[in-house]
């Protein structure tokens, strides 16, 4: 053969080239991923870590890391931007628990189960609330990456001092609430809050008003999907809130309180019982400035008198972009970050709650957050914000600064009960098939929308008998 009788020259060439080749193969075949993991608080830090590991072990897959936002609105801003334009810059996304089905029909994330799939089973070992928001029509919409809900934290120190026991009811937690506040009174303590829950506008705000329609065993999802709401059920809680500012339980401007100020004020002593997110628990027992460590206790949310115990399921996801060039490289991806290895790693690390349900009996993370036991009863409560496409307009609507709900007889019951945002424009779901909420409205309510120097927020509502 002539390649045999080459001269050294052109061998030499030759093998030069060859090699190059062979060189350059991998890089040619390289596949670069692109995760966008959020803000400071969903721990990108502990995210780089994973997708280090995922590169050890598929040594073909380049995956950069992009983060921003410092609130799940600013996040949820920026990808409804580079989604709406269908961008396929983003292969790998983490969004709340709220997004998979707005984002499922806005057909912006890519259905897992022909990657991953089917959704019972790739969901088996994981915590049962994450099935209906991960799971839309059917189809696998996201993953779970760690798993958070509201709890209702408490100073365990003034129980004991003042001879009170835990509330099982929202009823129950006003009278100890107010009973502790006197005793508390009248040994000089002047400032001490019954109650701190959230009223700005913002996603917190959402669950507040959920928390007692929940806890009279109301769903706003009925069996088919559809949105629904219980105006009476509705009215009863906000009126219990209001109850509750009249009685100097909850402070009156709860209307300006955001999450981080519940954390700071129950942090530095000033809250009797506090509405929280998961985080609260590590900040409480370990900030540098928290008076009250050593003396918080946590447990599920109360329930509302004849009703039963319910909370608001929070928690992170990873979804895979529609617009992604490299989709069955992403889902296996998605697959790293979502399993047990990564859940523990959020659990020890960052002190967020495991999605996978068997790291509730795993050692080492029982070590890390010793009161997971009592989560894990909360977890088992909770539920779902509206799910529905639309839920942005729904959230605002709920939580718009410029609520005003009025109890007084309407000219005729309303049929249907519609969402209608703060800028008067319908849901385009108003129909047939779709029933959500204008208010609390209908059946003798009526909503009465003002401007925010006088409404401010839900609990500026003034319900008046008519």
């Amino acid at each position: 053969m002539r390649f045999f009788n080459m001269r050294p020259v052109s061998m030499r060439r030759w093998f030069i080239a060859l090699t190059a080749l062979l060189l350059c193969a991998p890089l040619a075949a390289q596949t670069t991923l692109r995760v966008f993991a959020g803000g400071a608080s969903q721990r990108p830090d502990l995210t780089r870590l994973l997708v280090a590991d995922y590169m050890r072990r598929f040594p073909g897959v380049r995956v950069t890391v992009e983060t921003g936002g410092a609130t799940s609105d600013l996040q949820r801003q920026y990808l409804s931007t580079v989604l709406n334009a269908r961008d396929p810059s983003i292969d790998v996304y983490l969004i709340d628990i709220v997004n998979p089905a707005q984002y499922h029909g806005a057909r912006w994330l890519e259905p897992l189960n022909a990657l991953l799939g089917a959704p019972r089973d790739v969901l088996a070992p994981y915590l049962p609330a994450y099935t209906g928001s991960n799971v839309i029509d059917g189809e696998l919409a996201a993953m779970p990456a760690w798993a958070d809900a509201m709890f209702l934290y408490y100073r365990r120190d003034l129980l004991e001092k003042h001879h009170q026991p835990l509330p099982r009811t929202w009823q129950d937690l006003a009278r100890v609430a107010r009973a502790v506040q006197a005793a508390e009174k009248a040994q000089g303590n002047h400032s001490l809050q019954g109650l701190s829950v959230q009223g700005a506008p913002i996603e917190g705000t959402v669950c507040t008003f959920l928390l007692p329609y929940w806890g009279q065993g109301k769903r706003f999802n009925d069996e088919r999907g559809r949105l629904t709401l219980d105006r009476a059920a509705a009215a009863h809680g906000l009126q219990m809130w209001l109850t509750m500012m009249d009685d100097g339980v909850i402070k009156r401007n709860v209307a300006e309180v955001r999450t981080q100020d519940t954390t700071n004020e129950f942090k530095a002593g000033q809250v009797l019982f506090a509405v929280n997110w998961s985080m609260g628990w590590d900040r409480f027992q370990n900030d540098a400035d928290s008076r009250v460590r050593g003396q918080v206790g946590v447990m599920s949310m109360p329930a509302m008198q004849g009703g039963q115990p319910a909370t608001c399921l929070g928690g992170w996801q990873w979804a895979v972009s529609a617009f992604s060039r490299h989709k069955a490289e992403a889902a296996r991806l998605v697959r790293h970050l979502s399993n047990a290895d990564a859940s523990r790693l959020y659990a020890v690390r960052g002190a967020l709650l495991p999605s996978h349900a068997a790291l509730y009996d795993d050692a080492s993370v029982l070590a890390a957050m010793p009161w997971v036991a009592q989560a894990r009863d909360a977890l088992a409560t909770a539920q779902s914000r509206p799910l529905s496409p639309d839920y942005p307009q729904v959230s605002d609507t709920i939580r718009t600064l410029r609520w005003a709900t009025r109890v007084a007889p309407t000219s005729t019951p309303l049929p249907l009960t519609t969402l209608t945002t703060p800028a008067g424009r319908n849901s385009a779901q108003t129909s047939a098939n779709f029933s959500a909420v204008s208010g609390v409205c209908s059946d003798g309510f009526k909503t009465t929308v003002l401007p925010a120097a006088i409404a401010g927020a839900i609990f500026h509502a003034a319900i008046i008998s008519g």
